[in-house]
């Protein structure tokens, strides 16, 4: 039996991409019309958008779809989210993990919601701060809890491949709200994600 790949894509967008990919091949000096380029303007095309599908979907609604009554208020974390993302500067990937916390003011979401909201997030051209703090509010917005905290750890190959060529360097975000202003429920976060419970 064959080996049958399902992709979906709009076509009028991969059409434009292939035809600007194809082009910004031949200007940086190479022949998109040799054998190993012929389809690298189509995969760049359908890459990208899969890389930027997030502009498509709404992380709030990915919260609410999942979102249950429960009379608890403890700390809640799902740390350790991989994250990918490209740099709107250079379009270039940066990389890391997320931690994200909230404490319950009624309301839960499946676990599984958080890690998708950060994907939504991360899938579009970004920054890291702002990333950090689109997370946190929608989660804030969406579930209304007593409090948010988010940190996002990653390295940025806009860094690290180009400009100052630093390939260790490691870029740290972080952002509270609420109960996570007061400096105890902060540390008990920072000290939780810190730590080796598994």
């Amino acid at each position: 039996m064959a080996y049958i790949k399902v992709e979906q894509f709009e076509d009028k967008i991969t059409s434009g991409l292939i035809e600007n990919y194809r082009e910004s091949i031949s200007l940086l000096g190479e022949d998109p019309e040799r054998e190993g380029l012929l389809k690298t303007p189509e995969r760049v095309a359908k890459s990208m958008q899969y890389l930027t599908q997030g502009y498509q979907i709404d992380p709030k609604a990915i919260l609410a779809s999942a979102k249950f009554h429960e009379d608890v208020s403890e700390m809640i974390i799902v740390k350790d989210i991989e994250l990918y993302s490209l740099c709107e500067h250079h379009m270039l990937p940066f990389f890391g993990k997320a931690h994200v916390a909230y404490i319950p003011n009624g309301y839960i979401t499946g676990l599984s919601k958080i890690a998708r909201v950060v994907d939504t997030y991360s899938r579009r051209l970004q920054v890291q701060e702002r990333l950090t703090t689109q997370i946190l509010n929608a989660i804030k917005e969406t579930l209304d809890p007593l409090g948010v905290a988010v940190v996002i750890e990653a390295s940025h190959l806009c860094m690290m491949m180009r400009g100052v060529q630093k390939q260790n360097s490691v870029t740290t975000t972080s952002a509270f709200w609420g109960e996570f202003e007061r400096n105890e429920s902060r540390s008990e976060f920072i000290r939780l994600i810190g730590s080796k419970l598994h």
